[in-house]
């Protein structure tokens, strides 16, 4: 799966452990949730870490919901799941890694 690479403007707050958002890890580098959407820091900015692509989970039996175990992130109109490293959205019947 690959990431865009879209810097977000105009970002003045530093993420770090302190900071107050949700710190969601996410490949080789921690994310961050603000403000309904994941940030990176990336080359001394801020990028926007979002999927490029609709990535399905395949073989997922697990069905995330309240008190399932795992935290849950707003993303965008929807939330995610934070599991085995990864966040996973419901789509269309089926779990999406995002």
């Amino acid at each position: 799966m690959s990431t865009l690479h879209r810097e977000h403007t105009a970002h003045e707050h530093d993420h770090g452990p302190a900071c107050g958002h949700d710190a969601v890890p996410h490949g080789d580098h921690v994310d961050y949730a603000h403000d309904g959407h994941l940030h990176r820091e990336h080359g001394g900015h801020w990028d926007e870490c979002e999927p490029s692509g609709h990535i399905t989970h395949e073989g997922h039996d697990h069905r995330h919901g309240e008190g399932c175990g795992h935290r849950r992130v707003r993303h965008g109109d929807h939330v995610d799941y934070l599991h085995d490293g990864h966040r996973h959205a419901e789509h269309e019947g089926h779990w999406d890694d995002h």
